[in-house]
């Protein structure tokens, strides 16, 4: 069963960019040579990691979206963790979070919204302002002159 997963990894920084570029296409013919699909590739750059990895400060960030199953991420997992180039990695299945942001959506779209519902009348609003000025005029008239 193919199911939607995002592989984010982290090349080390000191690797040219031809070699980045080898082992991703690595990775991609891993993929597709085991009946996966690789639905979008993502070269994010160099960026500063929020702490140091493998005495490392930086690193090049790549995100996968891939259409595949079981057993070929778990492939892609295994060949990530023996590649010493790759400081880290994360895969994370997107169908399940998909379903979670659409049950979310439908939860707050079935809930009543208050900008929705129709203004009061314009002659209430009238009588509450005339109420008011009654109110300020003979608070006037109680006042003690000066």
């Amino acid at each position: 069963m193919s199911r939607l997963y995002e592989v984010m990894f982290i090349i080390r920084p000191d690797v040219a960019d031809e070699d980045a570029d080898k082992l991703i296409a690595g990775f991609t013919a891993t993929i597709t040579g085991a009946g996966g699909v690789v639905k979008n590739l993502e070269k994010m750059g160099r960026r500063k990691l929020a702490y140091t990895v493998r005495k490392f400060d930086e690193g090049n960030y790549v995100l996968l979206t891939i259409e595949a199953g079981g057993p070929v991420v778990l492939e892609l997992e295994r060949r990530l963790r023996v590649t010493e180039p790759v400081i880290k990695f994360i895969t994370v299945r997107m169908d399940e979070e998909e379903k979670r942001l659409a049950k979310i959506k439908a939860l707050r779209s079935a809930r009543r919204k208050l900008s929705a519902e129709p203004a009061p009348p314009a002659a209430s609003t009238e009588a509450s302002a005339e109420a008011v000025h009654a109110g300020a005029s003979a608070a006037r008239s109680l006042s003690p002159p000066l």
